[in-house]
């Protein structure tokens, strides 16, 4: 279990008044040709409206608005899959602060792409995520760059409640908060900001089939680790996050598995039911909810679309599926 404190819903607070001055609240649109598919009312939390087309942009800019002198002296080095090294770069770059991505061979080129106008260096290495990780520590250590681990942070988790803020600001009879997790700092804000606002809200995680770790380690109650073969970069984790389960080994009501095939097929719903491009992991939570479909029927439904930096190459794989 990880030592670090947990965020609390007045450090979620907090990092509303101190992202405010660069990110906007996203939408909250209600989509009626979702409710077939998912049994229940369903409302989408546009998380890829966000400037680097994801939630983690949130944590990033909370983090570097926090930073020492001497942390931004140093400068930031982290590993990612893209998002959260979005999400890093963009709080960098707004506060004059060198970054450093590590990011593993393959990486989704568009993603990649945007890092590099966000004005950080990429370091490619390894196969997998965790590989990648692995170098960065070590340049951590060598270097003594600043680490931001790509989910055991506070300042992370907080940011990122900021968008299940908005949500019951908006909605407060929500009844279910459908989340993708792939580290877990999303679901984990979800469940801080809802246990304090409304804790019969259900919030219920969504995650690859093939990258279960934090699923196994979400039932378990004991870190383990797993094999990582999914399409959906967002969620392609070997490792848990220990500090997200440690909240959601307290909070979150439920866990699903979803394949790689009904997470594809979720993309081309989003595009033909809302017209947004939702990536791999976003339609997880979708695909999430059409698994639970009997569940969560006649109830009050947000789906967090958590990101919209699909490659071109699987969304040529979604619309042949569903061809």
């Amino acid at each position: 279990m990880s030592s670090l404190q947990p965020p609390t819903f007045q450090d979620v607070l907090a990092a509303r008044k101190r992202i405010a001055p660069y990110l906007r609240p996203t939408t909250l649109y209600r989509y009626p040709l979702l409710d077939e598919l998912i049994g229940g009312e369903a409302w989408v939390k546009h998380e890829n409206h966000q400037p680097v087309g994801a939630f983690k942009v949130r944590g990033g800019v909370n983090l570097a608005a926090q930073l020492t002198a001497d942390e931004r002296k140093r400068g930031l080095i982290t590993a990612s899959t893209g998002n959260h090294g979005q999400s890093v770069a963009y709080g960098a770059r707004l506060f004059g602060v060198r970054a450093i991505i590590g990011m593993p061979e393959g990486a989704n080129p568009g993603k990649v792409a945007s890092i590099r106008n966000l004005g950080a260096e990429i370091i490619f290495h390894g196969r997998i995520f965790d590989e990648a990780k692995k170098r960065v520590e070590e340049l951590a250590e060598e270097k003594g760059y600043r680490f931001v681990h790509p989910g055991d942070e506070p300042d992370l988790i907080a940011g990122v409640g900021t968008y299940t803020l908005e949500i019951l600001e908006e909605l407060p009879d929500a009844e279910v908060i459908v989340v993708p997790i792939g580290g877990g700092s999303g679901a984990s804000g979800a469940c801080i900001v809802s246990q304090a606002v409304n804790p019969s809200i259900q919030v219920i995680g969504a995650q690859a089939e093939k990258a279960p770790a934090a699923y196994l380690t979400w039932k378990s109650r004991e870190r383990t680790e797993a094999a990582m073969e999914t399409f959906a970069e967002g969620l392609a984790t070997a490792a848990p996050f220990m500090l997200p389960q440690s909240i959601l080994w307290k909070h979150l009501s439920d866990f699903v598995l979803v394949s790689e095939e009904e997470m594809l097929r979720a993309i081309v719903h989003y595009l033909e039911r809302t017209h947004n491009l939702a990536e791999g992991a976003a339609a997880a939570a979708l695909a999430g909810g059409i698994k639970l479909r009997d569940r969560l029927r006649g109830k009050k439904v947000v789906l967090v679309m958590s990101g919209g930096n699909v490659s071109a190459t699987n969304l040529r794989r979604a619309l042949e599926i569903d061809s």
